[in-house]
């Protein structure tokens, strides 16, 4: 059966245009996206096995990468992909856009809020840094690295000229640990000391670091008392 055979009143599209986005399941959502099934399968079976591939998880579902899924089910092209992938960035996007940028950046959790949404659901370490003027505003916010701490960490030079180049007077490390915890290591540890001790030599702060892993938790070396 194809989505065209479906009833019109059980079809996601037009379901959607009637009752409204909410009213649609994971499975209905992720199908409009789709598009199409494969030769066995419409694009809502397609999807409902996407899903309990995923455990019915759409944070492990952000993870995956055009790769997996086009590997791993059939009827799954690289366009069909990019879709996915592209509507799960929007959605990891948007929290970020809700705070103004103009606010003051006065604690670890407004930190939190603000550069999450780009470290969350990652299946590779990035690490960003969040530029500030004088009254803790948000300058610029800068991808430094992917695929780990460890590229990053022999380039203090490049999170300075950042901020040099900015005009900056702080700046707030963030990267993310995919593994989920955010115990800091000693590569972590390590990092942060050669920015604060540069960033004093040039002037400007190193206000914190942030660890991110999954569920909302994150570690803060200035709550910690570590800067």
């Amino acid at each position: 059966m194809t989505i065209k055979q479906l009833h019109e009143s059980d079809r996601p599209r037009e379901k959607m245009i009637r009752l409204g986005a909410r009213c649609l399941t994971d499975a209905e959502l992720l199908a409009i996206l789709i598009g199409s099934g494969n030769d066995r399968q419409t694009a809502i079976q397609l999807a409902q096995e996407i899903l309990a591939k995923m455990d019915n998880s759409l944070p492990r579902l952000a993870k995956c990468d055009i790769q997996e899924l086009t590997g791993s089910f059939r009827g799954m092209g690289p366009a069909k992909a990019v879709t996915v992938m592209a509507a799960m960035e929007l959605s990891r996007r948007i929290p970020s856009q809700e705070m103004p940028r103009r606010e003051s950046i006065t604690d670890s959790r407004m930190a939190y809020r603000t550069i999450s949404p780009f470290l969350t659901d990652l299946p590779q370490e990035e690490m960003w840094v969040l530029l500030l003027n004088q009254s803790g505003k948000i300058i610029s916010m800068e991808n430094l690295s992917r695929g780990g701490v460890s590229e990053t960490s022999a380039d203090v030079r490049l999170i300075m000229h950042k901020a040099v180049s900015h005009l900056a007077s702080a700046i707030i490390l963030a990267h993310n640990h995919p593994s989920g915890t955010v115990r800091p290591s000693e590569q972590d540890i390590q990092l942060t000391q050669r920015v604060q001790k540069a960033a004093t030599l040039l002037g400007f702060r190193l206000n914190d670091h942030l660890i991110i892993g999954d569920d909302g938790a994150y570690f803060s070396f200035a709550d910690e008392g570590l800067l």
